[in-house]
């Protein structure tokens, strides 16, 4: 009964819609009223700018790092359990997160499509695992400046990485990894359409390195 409390918990803290709420209690505005209806942080980032995108993304991380750490709650965890055991609670408190994200009860189930929520989880779970996956989001935003694009490969790296690389022993754990890969990979569809029809926008980072291309194209 208490592990069923504590993934509710988890829910709940998954729900709470923080691109929706700082749209509209700074801006007047519901986010999935504009850009790409989503209530995420990329959305954020291209509607409100980058500061506001970058806090809705910290806090959504925040919310799956917190979700995914409540195993803390129970002493049985912390003392009696082993590694396969905690790891499978925080699996499905995070998994209950990401899950109040996308279908938040605090916004009429209109959430987004949980990756910063589900970073938060893998980075409570196995630090240097999200840290390689964040390397990978990154190195292809700035080649790119496509977070879709880079959600999906880094999502798709994260497997690879439990899978092969470092190979973790938890059957629960390999699995989970499949499945957010292809989780992500059926929530980003509808990007997936648009970077192949060449429509999908960026991201306004690296801008003097555009810049600069364009004018050594024009010599």
């Amino acid at each position: 009964m208490n592990e069923f409390l504590l993934i509710v918990a988890a829910y709940f803290i998954g729900s709470i819609p923080t691109a929706v709420w700082v749209s509209r209690y700074f801006f007047g505005i519901d986010i999935r009223d504009y850009g790409s209806g989503n209530s995420g942080a990329t959305n954020t980032y291209r509607v409100l700018g980058a500061r506001w995108g970058t806090t809705v993304m910290i806090i959504d991380m925040a919310k799956g790092i917190i979700a995914t750490s409540l195993y803390i709650l129970l002493p049985f965890y912390l003392t009696k359990s082993n590694d396969w055991d905690r790891t499978n609670f925080m699996i499905g408190l995070g998994l209950a997160a990401v899950a109040g994200h996308i279908f938040p009860v605090w916004a009429n189930f209109r959430g987004g499509k949980g990756v910063a929520t589900l970073f938060g989880m893998i980075l409570a779970i196995q630090p240097l695992v999200a840290a390689c996956c964040v390397g990978v989001f990154l190195l292809v935003l700035y080649l790119t400046r496509f977070v879709s694009l880079s959600s999906i490969l880094s999502s798709v790296a994260f497997a690879v990485f439990i899978l092969f690389i470092f190979n973790d022993d938890v059957t629960l754990y390999r699995i989970f990894s499949v499945a957010v890969a292809l989780m992500v990979i059926l929530t980003h569809q509808k990007n997936i359409n648009r970077l192949l029809n060449g429509t999908e926008s960026k991201v306004p980072i690296l801008k003097h390195r555009d810049r600069r291309r364009r004018q050594r194209r024009k010599k």
